[in-house]
């Protein structure tokens, strides 16, 4: 037994003496681990910089009651501020007494809870006040407080673009992984804006984690995407398109709105109807693809003309039955002719299903094949080109003339054995608009960094010339003609301005409807000024089982004529001839530095200047609608300031003067520093700031 004892305290002394770091370690290892952090998601703007989707941060409060300040000399910080700081948060907050909320924390205090739950979800605005109540004032070491900072994802404007702006949320899986359920901009450009993930080494304690002071890797912050969205524009259309819906009781409707020279998409609406009747944006239904209907005899129009077997004043023999054999099929037209022979022009200006059919069937019977090799030169066999995910793609029957091929073609040339999207139609008829210059649709203006350009979007060409000018002309004239004298006449009758476009009227028959059920896509797309194009438009509308209003002219056709009387008004009859002399200087750029010394620059040079610096010594520098802004770089007393941008002498001077230590890399101005503004900062610590290189 003495033998055994003595083995025992052997063993014991030499595990503590030369094994005992290593067992400790192991113990920690169990622990102890290291949790990622989020990094801030970035903010999607619109155009003129107004917030579309943001990130707001919410803050959870806990309490390490087992903290060495909270337990010197016997408690004395704790006594003595528990009182005032159970007012404080009694007064503040409003939903325990004083007297509740000191009881808990001494039962807390009692039980040496390192990890007690005091507030959840505090706003930033709340989190601010509650820093200032007595005890967290001490500090973190003194007080035991520890803060987590988690982000809440915000739309500003609610329903406005919301389905193209997108969602961004997080769920559990059933293999219990964090999966992100994205879509819109919010998918297509998630790992810029979800930035890159930080790391903190955590000690798992009963109730909770605490993190294990100094050993944290900070997050990068998400990249900022500005849109080519305009706010004022998508509430325009979001307004038009939702008063149709309600009035109509229609299943969906999309409106979109494209600058015409350079393929901007300025707005998308989209909106469904709920169980309850009210409508939201719950599906981005310009990207659907779906049978277009009467809008696509555009592309019979440029097609015949092209290939030179139809001119524009010729004469077409359609009858006043309303429907004709055409090759293998018999064709119907929605409403009769207003004469029995039709100009080609007249034929598209009045919607004639038997007009058009037999111009293709004249240009492509001996080879329907053919008439893709124009579907494909106008983009209607590839995905849309636009700046989002998961574009479906355009279905198209097949053309080869042993498949059917004659049949298909015929069908297709009035709008259906095909499918296309919305933002595919209008990206054609914003080339008519465009003198035959075809132009990528994108929603992406650039990706910024804390101000700093990262990455710009410019307009694209897809194609130089869909057409010889002459062709264009003779679409303009029948996209006009449709609006003067065609089927979209009763709408567009009393318009102060000139506007070209087509109407479109498709049976419906896709999923679960069936043509029997009644449900028809109606149809309106153009440009306006038709004179001076500036904007084209599309609006496509799916009506109820059975509507009694269901072309195009007269559901779609509204919502057009309130969108473009509307953006007219503002943007386009206002317009200073003078804004569309060619710029000198479109140059993105930001700079900062001390106030006075820019503006001593800008005066010398004789620039002018907007100037919202007051009396501050710092101010930062960009570019705004073609004119430089200065605005004030506040600086505060042990807050990390944002040198970006500032050249190396005033960027050491104003921190070496802060009593910071600054180390550099590289040469010209600041782009990064290791201490992000905002931060708190104490005396003799070093900074780090690396330069752009020139």
């Amino acid at each position: 037994m003495a033998l055994l004892s003595l083995l025992i305290l052997g063993k014991a002394f030499y595990i503590q003496r030369f094994q005992g770091d290593y067992w400790r370690s192991m113990s920690d290892s169990l622990h102890q681990r290291i949790v990622e952090l989020d990094a801030d998601r970035g903010t999607i703007y619109s155009e003129d910089g107004q917030m579309l989707s943001t990130s707001l941060p919410q803050f959870d409060i806990y309490m390490d009651l087992q903290a060495d300040g909270l337990r010197d000399k016997d408690g004395k910080v704790f006594k003595a501020n528990v009182d005032s700081f159970s007012m404080a948060m009694a007064d503040y907050f409003d939903d325990k007494t004083a007297i509740q909320y000191k009881k808990d924390l001494q039962q807390a205090y009692k039980s040496r809870n390192r990890y007690y739950p005091l507030k959840k979800k505090l706003s930033f605005e709340q989190y601010k006040i509650f820093r200032t109540f007595p005890l967290v004032k001490l500090g973190r070491n003194k007080s035991g407080v520890i803060v987590e900072v988690n982000s809440k994802r915000l739309s500003p404007f609610g329903l406005l673009a919301n389905r193209t702006i997108g969602l961004s949320r997080e769920h559990i899986a059933s293999n219990g992984k964090v999966k992100k359920q994205n879509v819109g901009l919010e998918k297509s450009y998630d790992s810029l804006l979800s930035g890159q993930k930080g790391q903190r080494l955590v000690r798992f304690i009963a109730g909770g984690a605490v993190p294990v002071e100094g050993f944290q890797v900070e997050p990068e912050n998400g990249k900022d995407i500005f849109t080519t969205l305009d706010v004022n524009m998508q509430d325009i259309a979001e307004n038009a398109l939702l008063k149709m819906l309600v009035k109509s009781e229609a299943l969906y409707g999309t409106c979109i709105v494209m600058e015409t020279r350079t393929g901007k998409i300025k707005a998308m609406a989209n909106l469904g109807r709920r169980p309850d009747g009210g409508y939201w944006e719950d599906d981005n239904y310009a990207l659907r693809v779906t049978e277009p209907g009467s809008t696509i005899k555009l592309i019979t129009l440029l097609s015949v003309l092209d290939k030179g077997t139809s001119k524009l004043n010729d004469l077409v023999e359609v009858g006043s039955a309303g429907q004709m054999v055409v090759g293998p099929r018999n064709v119907n037209d929605a409403e009769r002719s207003p004469k029995p022979v039709l100009t080609v022009k007249e034929c598209f200006a009045h919607s004639s299903n038997v007009g058009m059919s037999k111009l293709a069937y004249k240009a492509f019977a001996g080879e329907p094949s053919e008439f893709k090799k124009y579907l494909r030169k106008f983009h209607m066999d590839v995905r849309s080109p636009v700046d989002l995910s998961n574009i479906p793609s355009p279905q198209l029957a097949p053309l080869e003339k042993k498949n059917g091929g004659v049949m298909n073609m015929i069908t297709m040339s009035f709008g259906y054995a095909l499918q296309v999207s919305p933002l595919h139609t209008l990206t054609l008829y914003n080339a008519i608009a465009n003198n035959g210059k075809m132009m990528k649709p994108y929603l992406v203006n650039s990706i910024q960094n804390n101000g700093i350009m990262i990455k710009q979007f410019l307009p694209t060409v897809l194609e130089e010339k869909i057409g010889d000018a002459s062709i264009i002309e003779a679409a303009k004239q029948s996209m006009e003609a449709v609006v003067t004298e065609g089927t979209g006449r009763p709408t567009f009758k009393d318009m102060p301005f000139p506007v070209a476009g087509k109407t479109g009227t498709a049976h419906v028959a896709d999923g679960n409807i069936k043509y029997y059920d009644g449900v028809y896509q109606a149809s309106f797309v153009g440009y306006f000024p038709a004179n001076d194009p500036q904007y084209s438009c599309i609006v496509v509308i799916r009506s109820k089982p059975h509507a009694a209003v269901h072309y195009g002219g007269s559901l779609a056709g509204p919502v057009f004529k309130e969108v473009a009387t509307k953006l007219y008004a503002m943007y386009v009859q206002k317009k200073d001839p003078a804004m569309y002399a060619i710029k000198t200087d479109s140059t993105v750029y930001f700079y900062a530095g001390n106030a006075s010394d820019i503006k001593s620059i800008y005066k010398t040079l004789n620039v002018s200047y907007a100037d919202s610096v007051q009396q501050n010594e710092w101010s930062s520098v960009y570019a705004y609608n073609y004119q430089p802004v200065m605005t004030a770089n506040k600086i505060r007393e042990k807050i990390m300031p944002n040198v970006k941008g500032m050249g190396l002498k005033d960027a050491i001077y104003l921190l070496e003067n802060m009593g910071l230590r600054v180390s550099v890399k590289g040469r010209g101005k600041v782009v990064a520093q290791s201490v992000e503004p905002g931060s708190g900062i104490a005396k003799g610590i070093t900074v780090t700031l690396e330069l752009s290189g020139v």
